[in-house]
Order: structure tokens, then C-alpha cells, then sequence
């Protein structure tokens, strides 16, 4: 996968890079084959528009572009920026995760209506 992040407003640290890396290797397995093609953009850093002192003063945006499939983009604020990471993961997992069922719907309803085309077309 082809990961690249932007830090607005902070400086990205090692142990959040860690952190980072750790949450998107979970959803590069929700990939699957796709995941070599696929690139993630995100971003973290302090909300400008809201007031310095704030209880959500951190953000993280994830955006996964996969050839073929639907672009997924989720955004969150937190009080800290591994709280804003991980409910930004959260997000995406459960979009990933219904994409995934519409696709295999799709394919299951198109079998079914092959199978049945088949039969009557005898």
C-alpha cells in the first residue's frame, strides 16, 4: 500500500508514526489482493479553526483510493491525536466492511440470475 501522510501544524513524532503505521497495517489486511495498488493519504495535526484550548483540538483524515472501487474518505476530531487516529480507523474499517458486502451481494444476486437465465433458456 502506498501510505502518504501530511502533518499540519505539529511535528509528527516516531512514536506516532508507530502508532500510525501499526492502525493502517489492520486495514491494509481488510484490502486484501487490492492492498499493493491501493494508496492511503493522511493526514493529522492541530484544528486551526476551532480555539487552541478546545477539548477536540486534534484531527486525522484517512483517504484510501483503490483501482476499481469506491474512494473512501472519513475525517475525526479528538482530544489527543492516537484518540483521532483511532476513531478514524474505526471509520474506515466500516466502510471498507460494507463496501466488501455490497460487492459480494452484487456477485451472489448476479450468479443467481445467470443460474436461472440458464435454466429457462433451455
Amino acid at each position: 500500500m502506498d501510505i502518504r501522510i501530511k502533518a499540519t501544524n505539529f511535528e509528527m513524532t516516531e512514536d506516532t508514526r508507530g502508532y500510525l503505521d501499526e492502525r493502517l497495517d489492520s486495514l491494509e489486511k481488510l484490502l486484501g489482493d487490492d492492498a499493493a495498488l491501493t494508496r492511503c493519504e493522511v493526514e493529522l495535526g492541530r484544528d486551526a479553526g476551532r480555539p487552541r484550548h478546545g477539548a477536540n483540538m486534534w484531527f486525522a483524515e484517512i483517504r484510501i483510493l483503490s483501482p476499481g472501487g469506491i474512494p473512501v474518505n472519513a475525517r475525526n476530531n479528538a482530544p489527543s491525536v492516537n484518540a483521532a487516529i483511532d476513531d478514524v480507523k474505526e471509520e474506515v474499517e466500516r466502510q471498507l466492511g460494507r463496501e466488501k458486502k455490497l460487492h459480494i451481494r452484487v456477485l451472489r444476486k448476479t450468479g443467481a440470475a445467470i443460474k436461472n437465465w440458464m435454466k429457462f433458456g433451455h
